[in-house]
């Protein structure tokens, strides 16, 4: 099975409630929908890579390089 509807996709991730995967969604820490049509799915590839990418209790935190970019706080340094 390579799609999962949002209540699929909430159990697979980790038997989780919508509003907080809705939460992982817009902090992109989960992936967004796909659609056909109107139907939004989602991808058991892209939940498990982005699964993959969460935080490990106890471990170091891996910096997040692009930040910068997403938030618009970096500035071009002129010369």
């Amino acid at each position: 099975r390579r799609c999962l509807s949002e209540a699929d996709a909430c159990a697979y991730v980790g038997n989780i409630g919508s509003t907080k995967f809705q939460q992982l969604i817009a902090s992109g820490q989960m992936p967004r929908p796909r659609l056909i049509g109107t139907r939004r799915i989602w991808d058991v590839a892209e939940l498990d890579a982005t699964f993959d990418n969460l935080p490990v209790e106890g471990a170091d935190p891996v910096p997040d390089t692009w930040a910068d970019f997403r938030d618009g706080s970096y500035k071009i340094q002129k010369r």
